[in-house]
């Protein structure tokens, strides 16, 4: 597997296992007022990170570039400031860090419809090396 898909998986199913744990301690409270931040935390945390993985993992031109690390950088740095953020805004602290991580988080999709549109699924390398006679 490409080493920007496998980081994508391994970083939405740490976000997964996390959003596990916030569910169950959510569950055992009997307190679900932050749930609007943990499914967040899920979609954007590990549902899109999967997302991303699959199509990096198919797509070896959209995985080598440049922008497939800028957006893997993009949409975690959207999830570490959102997430918290929502919690803050639940508790009538402040939005600041909800509207920042909502900002990151349609950038990084913006992002990926650029490489999307840029790379075709499947599409393979092309080298401009010959074959050796």
């Amino acid at each position: 597997m490409r080493p920007i898909a496998n980081l994508f998986f391994l970083t939405g199913a740490i976000f997964a296992l996390c959003g596990m744990v916030w569910g169950i301690q959510m569950s055992a409270s009997h307190d679900h007022s932050l749930s609007p931040a943990h499914g967040h935390l899920n979609l954007i945390g590990f549902v899109s990170m999967s997302v991303f993985g699959a199509y990096y993992a198919l797509s070896p031109g959209a995985a080598q570039s440049m922008l497939a690390r800028v957006h893997y950088a993009l949409v975690t740095a959207s999830v570490l400031v959102l997430v918290p953020g929502i919690v803050l805004a639940i508790q009538g602290q402040t939005e600041v860090m909800a509207k920042i991580g909502s900002v990151l988080a349609v950038a990084s999709m913006a992002l990926f419809v650029l490489i999307v549109l840029r790379n075709r699924a499947g599409q393979t390398v092309t080298s401009s090396a010959q074959p050796a006679e």
